[in-house]
């Protein structure tokens, strides 16, 4: 299944320029919305271990 995550306009926001107000909301955001956890939590171990490095993210 395809998850509205992989295509996020505020995702791309983030990786084009992570200190933009856009950007810093996105990653503010992730923190509690369901749709980025069920995304997350449904890629492998290989891809979760990316998306943590990457968004310095260590929930779930």
């Amino acid at each position: 299944m395809a998850h509205v995550c992989e295509n996020c306009k505020f995702r791309a926001n983030y990786d084009k320029n992570p200190q933009s107000l856009m950007g810093r909301f996105w990653r503010w955001h992730i923190n509690f919305c369901p749709g980025w956890k069920s995304y997350f939590t449904s890629q492998d171990e290989v891809k979760r271990t990316e998306l943590r490095a990457k968004y310095n993210f260590t929930k779930y």
